[in-house]
Formats: C-alpha cells, sequence, structure tokens
C-alpha cells in the first residue's frame, strides 16, 4: 500500500482508476493470483440464488467496467467480479473531470454517467475472460434511448448466455431520470421485460441507497412478484452527510466510500424488512473491512461489494477480508456464511 497509494493518487483520479484497470488487465494474462486464492478458506463457500459462490465478496460494478481485468480482478481474492455498466450503444458519459477524491473522507464523488464501449465489446472480452469466480454482468440503458425498457431486455438477453448472473441498473444518479425507473408502473414493466429476456440466468436488480421506506417497499415488492434472484443494495447515494470536510464534497455525481457506510446500513436494514427475508440481499456501500462485512451478513445481506474501499486500502484489501471474515465466522460458531445471514 505503501507504494499503491502515493504513485496513484498523485494522478488525476480517473486516470489513475483506468491505469489500475490497465495494470491488473497485465496481471490477469500472466496468470498469478495478486492476493489470497479466493477459495483458500472452505468455510467461506456459500450459494446465492443458486449459484456457488467460493466466497461472499465480490467486485461491485463500475471498478471494470467494460470487462477489461475480470481475470485481474479474480486474482485479488474476490468471489465473484460485476463487470458494467453496459449499454447497447457505446457511450461517452458525461464531460470530465468527473471523478473526484474526498481524500479526508475516503471518499469519491463520480458522474461518469454509463461511460462504457457497449455491450457488444464488452461481452466480447467476457467470452474470452479467464474466469476464477462467479461472474456478473451489469446491464443499463443508454442516455439518450427513446424506450429504455427495450434497452434493458436487449441488454439483458445479450449477456444471459456468458454470465452467472446478470444485473438491471436503475440506481445510478448520474443519467438523467433513471431512477425513476424504481417506480411503478415503469419498474413492473422493465422487471417482467428483463426477467422474461434472462430466460434461466439469474437476474438481480440494483438500487439506490436514497429510497424511503415506502420506496423501497414497492421495489421489494416488485423484485418478488417478478420472480428476481437477489437485490443488491444499494448504489452511490445522491445525499451529502453535513460532516464531510474535503472540498470536492459540493461536487455534483454519487457519493460512494466511509460516509455512505451509515446510509447503505440502513437501506440493507429497510430491504432485509421490506422483503422478509424472501430474496437475497448483497450489501455495498462504505465497507472497507471484514469486520463491516461481518455485520452486513448479520444484518442480513447473504454477499458483499466493495468499490471505492479499493482505492483508500489497496489490492491487499479482498485477502485480508476474507482471513478476518474467516476468523469472525469461526469465533461466533458459524459453519459458514449462510449460517451468519441475518
Amino acid at each position: 500500500m505503501a507504494i499503491y497509494h502515493p504513485l496513484l493518487f498523485s494522478l488525476d483520479a480517473e486516470r489513475a482508476h483506468n491505469l489500475t484497470v490497465k495494470a491488473l488487465a497485465a496481471w490477469g494474462r500472466v496468470g498469478t493470483p495478486l492476493g489470497r486464492d479466493a477459495a483458500a478458506y472452505p468455510r467461506l463457500a456459500t450459494r446465492v440464488a443458486g449459484i456457488d459462490f467460493a466466497n461472499p465478496v465480490g467486485l461491485a460494478a463500475g471498478v471494470d467496467k467494460n470487462g477489461e481485468a475480470i481475470a485481474g480482478f479474480f486474482g485479488l481474492g474476490f468471489g465473484s467480479v460485476e463487470i458494467g455498466t453496459l449499454t447497447p450503444r457505446p457511450q461517452p458519459g458525461n464531460p470530465k473531470p468527473r471523478l473526484f477524491r474526498l481524500v479526508e473522507d475516503r471518499a469519491v464523488v463520480n458522474r461518469y454517467g454509463f461511460n462504457n464501449d457497449g455491450l457488444a465489446a464488452g461481452l466480447a472480452r467476457a467470452k474470452t475472460a479467464r474466469r476464477a469466480g462467479v461472474l456478473g454482468i451489469n446491464v443499463g440503458a443508454n442516455k439518450d434511448s427513446t424506450d429504455r425498457v427495450a434497452d434493458y431486455a436487449a441488454g439483458v438477453a445479450a449477456a444471459a448466455p456468458l454470465a452467472d448472473y446478470v444485473t438491471i441498473n436503475i440506481s445510478s444518479p448520474n443519467t438523467p431520470g433513471l431512477r425513476d425507473l424504481q417506480a411503478q408502473p415503469m419498474l413492473g414493466e422493465l422487471l417482467a421485460a428483463s426477467r422474461a429476456a434472462a430466460g434461466v440466468t439469474p437476474l438481480f436488480l440494483k438500487v439506490a441507497p436514497d429510497l424511503d421506506r415506502a420506496g423501497m417497499a414497492v421495489v421489494a415488492r416488485a423484485a418478488i412478484d417478478a420472480r428476481l434472484d437477489a437485490l443488491i443494495v444499494g448504489n452511490t447515494t445522491i445525499s451529502r452527510p453535513a460532516d464531510l470536510r474535503s472540498g470536492a464534497a459540493g461536487e455534483t455525481g454519487g457519493l460512494s466510500g466511509a460516509p455512505l457506510a451509515p446510509l447503505a446500513r440502513a437501506a440493507l436494514v429497510e430491504a432485509r424488512a421490506a422483503t422478509g427475508g424472501a430474496i437475497p440481499l448483497i450489501a455495498v456501500g462504505g465497507i472497507a473491512s471484514g469486520e463491516e462485512a461481518y455485520a452486513r451478513i448479520r444484518a442480513g445481506a447473504s454477499m458483499v461489494q466493495l468499490y471505492t474501499a479499493l482505492a483508500y486500502e489497496g489490492p491487499g484489501l479482498p485477502g485480508r477480508m476474507l482471513r478476518d471474515l474467516d476468523a469472525l465466522l469461526l469465533r461466533d460458531g458459524f459453519a459458514g456464511v449462510a449460517d451468519a445471514v441475518g
């Protein structure tokens, strides 16, 4: 970390992100794991949505948008890697600068806007990638789409044959109007079309941590009715805690990292109450340690995902989390992850 952290933080945030992905892509081609073997702790193996995971620690969508470094990220010890968000057509995203570090707060604000090379390019990389775990593919709609439901259905249909699971992302704050899809009647139409497009491939839904209790109840009911396989709770937040210290806190976009943790925890609790355990939950937001991952599991998450913490904790974070999660399960007498959920 002493090398990783200062060198990258001396660069523009988006350039540093892109260089990290390229470095991991190159390392993945060598085939040597950088971190802990994903299957090194048998106690961490778990089954969620009919899928067997070597461990419950996953890479969140948005880190490897175009599926360039799938093997490299698996080499860090992740049990699952979720690429994307991929849209039907390539799009450049919002104008730069659009990624801002809040170093004093161990946070990031981004307003990328689903910048990606498009479904065809991302899926081509996924098809040839060396996998050492579960691969998720996250899909979204183009910013200028006139039929967003059709965009999602097309994305799901294209990704399903290659993915272990597909995620519908309707919770990014950086595409105007996208979060409106979290409300009825559009939500029901979107989920029905996407479920039909997925076929037998497990289908996940990624929702915002900013939903209130009523909004989360609507999403939970719709997901259960549409026979979705998991809810990812959640995404970045448009809110800003009052105690942020960084000068970049006022930048427009979604906030992630340590300050998101309290809101993400509360959203997980709301989702657990709204679903009644009828659908698996995956926790995202402000998770930077094995202890926090374990707390989310005890609060109802079957799995967790990381994003911003990697920038501050370095590539050794997944391996440390696996070690600590295993020790916590052993300490509390749990034979496996599933026994600790909720």
